[in-house]
């Protein structure tokens, strides 16, 4: 391949310029999300504090292998992101970075984390992490995206995975409770991700991805944003119904819901681009705040 993306990098490049090029390629804002669903899952998997060290170590562990897919999915999509004005800034798409130099950063995270998390965690964690690289750089990125308007569903499992890492870090094994926090983050994914999709349509059709606003239309995919949105609510309800949560994380459950639903309801009924940036920012807001209040909750109920 002769293209400027195989070229070596510009050797003038400065130190500084070329970490925050490698530092790019981790996604940073969707690793956080990603590290903070793990630390909370280490959280809930113990009645008091886990063990810092171990905590310490999959946090790290977990980051770096998060990190790894991150880079792997900006290779493999380099040329679909220099189509879309969201992604044409990514160091790989600009040609600022090579295939190789992507390659075996990504290669060495992974190797890193995996290594961090068998050694200083439990090899359980370590290959679910393992597993869940796989599910999103290897079977979402190179086979579901391409091929499937429903890739956002079907690849959300693997995305949904965090949680669970957490539990199994701290207690060896995968609980019925860090699965209902899977099962959340699962139901959450798609409506998240099409209200991005519906004001970033234009840039998909240009990228050439079947998202289903491209393949379905607007109108459709804003119902499913609305009926996903209720199937999630239902879905936040599990764990104060398992008795794995008290009443401070039904209430709070309860609130962020019903606000989703209502900007679920909104996009639905009266379209606008403003109001679809809106709802996905809202999104990930909810996410946080839900998972932060199963947190408090877990804390604060035994005391009340």
């Amino acid at each position: 391949m002769s293209d400027t993306l195989t070229q070596t990098a510009p050797a003038s490049v400065s130190l500084p310029s070329r970490a925050r090029q490698y530092y790019a390629l981790t996604k940073p804002r969707v690793v956080q999300l990603i590290v903070f669903c793990a630390v909370i899952g280490m959280l809930l998997a113990t009645p008091g504090l886990p063990d810092w060290r171990v905590a310490l170590a999959a946090t790290a562990g977990i980051w770096l292998v998060a990190a790894a897919a991150a880079a792997f999915n900006c290779l493999v999509e380099q040329r679909i992101d220099a189509r879309m004005a969201r992604t044409a800034w990514r160091p790989t798409a600009r040609g600022q970075l090579t295939n190789t130099q992507t390659l075996t950063f990504s290669a060495v995270l992974c190797a890193a984390g995996s290594a961090l998390l068998y050694f200083a965690v439990n090899p359980l964690t370590m290959w679910l992490t393992f597993a869940t690289f796989v599910g999103y750089a290897v079977i979402y990125t190179v086979i579901l995206k391409p091929m499937t308007p429903q890739n956002i569903v079907i690849g959300g499992a693997s995305g949904a995975m965090p949680p669970v890492l957490g539990w199994a870090a701290i207690r060896g094994d995968v609980g019925p409770e860090a699965l209902i926090m899977c099962l959340i983050i699962f139901l959450w994914t798609p409506p998240h991700f099409w209200a991005l999709a519906l004001y970033r349509a234009e840039d998909y059709r240009k990228s050439g991805l079947p998202m289903l606003p491209i393949t379905h239309g607007s109108e459709f995919t804003r119902l499913h944003v609305l009926l996903y949105t209720l199937v999630l609510f239902a879905g936040t309800l599990l764990p104060f119904i398992s008795g794995m949560s008290g009443l401070i994380y039904l209430v709070s459950a309860v609130l962020l819901s019903g606000g989703f639903i209502v900007y679920a309801w909104k996009l639905w009924r009266e379209y606008s681009e403003a109001l679809a940036r809106k709802t996905f920012r809202y999104s990930i807001v909810y996410l946080s705040l839900l998972f932060a209040a199963l947190l408090v909750d877990h804390y604060l109920s035994p005391l009340l």
